[in-house]
């Protein structure tokens, strides 16, 4: 299997040898622990980030590890809107981003003034946001959600706030159809997407199902080919024990409990291969496309982490007048879980 290494651009003139890369670790590592920082990587960060991490996770874990943790910094490997989600759950501590270019095209699909306009025509709804927006989204936002607990939060809010409350649901577009096919009920969904996600079609899953037959499928719901699946199941043309909407938490717990020798296709950022082959050696993952690399989360290197680290910088503080609106959403989706 193929695993994206560092980028060449951080090194130039050669590639990092695996000397580099144990004498980078050693260095980041070393940092951390003089500036008594709590390193956090996303799961589709490339695998030397990952294994220089202390915690590697979805988005919902890494929320829950920024609040709970004693350090005084965070290193977020990640894209940029998770690192204000950290700033916003831990406003006393430093956090910083290895690049601070490190965007994401889903949380762009969504601005502020966007969201303020969409509620003004739905007054009395509520908004629930993907936690894959910006800080000023979240200001404007009642729920946060993560792909792990979309439908829970949902839910939730059905149960407290009755079953006749209209929900604004975004930005993405997928993980909002998948909502409503579990909950069997309409919500006002925006048109938003993630472009990696987006691109993983059906055509894809057609393809590797010809090529793996009777492979398990993990498909991530933000995905362009969530639909098409869930008709696949529907008509019984796919089994439907074979197949799982999951986040890339939901996918690890997955891999936990997977048979060696097993086959199994993944529809999501190609970066979980990693962490699923970790936590199952003996199970061959195999991408739907091999094309759906997010190359703002492979923004982040050893070279930068360290260099970040080192020298202070790029540190990502929200302003407090948004920090405060934006905290109790977020709050909610932990808390929720």
């Amino acid at each position: 299997m193929d695993l994206p290494m560092i980028n060449p651009k951080d090194t130039p003139g050669q590639m990092l040898t695996l000397e580099n890369i144990a004498a980078l670790s050693e260095e980041v590592r070393e940092l951390a622990a003089e500036r008594d920082a709590v390193i956090l990587a996303h799961n589709y960060q490339v695998p030397e980030v990952q294994d220089v991490a202390d915690f590697v996770g979805d988005s919902l874990g890494l929320s829950r590890e920024a609040a709970a943790t004693d350090a005084s910094m965070i290193a977020f490997c990640g894209v940029h809107f998770m690192a204000e989600t950290a700033s916003i759950l831990c406003p006393d501590k430093t956090v910083l981003i290895p690049d601070p270019d490190a965007g994401c095209s889903l949380a762009d699909s969504i601005n502020a003034d966007q969201l303020r306009a969409w509620k003004a025509q739905h007054p009395g709804a509520l908004a629930v946001m993907y936690v894959n927006t910006t800080a000023e989204v979240k200001a404007e936002t009642d729920y946060c959600v993560t792909s792990s607990n979309a439908v829970k939060v949902v839910e939730h809010i059905y149960a407290e706030h009755g079953d006749d409350t209209e929900i604004l649901f975004g930005p993405d577009m997928f993980l909002g159809a998948f909502v409503e096919k579990q909950l069997g009920r309409r919500l006002n969904v925006w048109d938003g997407e993630c472009h990696v996600h987006a691109g993983i079609r059906p055509a894809d899953i057609d393809r590797v199902r010809g090529e793996h037959p009777g492979a398990d499928f993990l498909i991530h719901p933000e995905c362009g080919c969530t639909t098409n699946v869930m008709e696949y199941v529907a008509s019984g043309d796919v089994d439907a024990e074979g197949v799982h909407m999951l986040s890339t938490g939901g996918m690890l717990d997955y891999a936990a409990n997977a048979k060696p020798g097993e086959t199994v296709i993944v529809a999501t950022e190609t970066g979980m291969l990693y962490p699923l082959s970790l936590a199952a050696p003996d199970t061959e993952f195999i991408a739907a496309n091999e094309a759906a690399s997010c190359r703002y989360m492979k923004m982040i290197t050893l070279t930068n982490l360290r260099d970040g680290l080192r020298d202070g910088v790029f540190e990502v503080k929200v302003a407090q007048q948004v920090a405060d609106r934006a905290r109790l959403p977020i709050e909610r989706m932990v808390a929720i879980g």
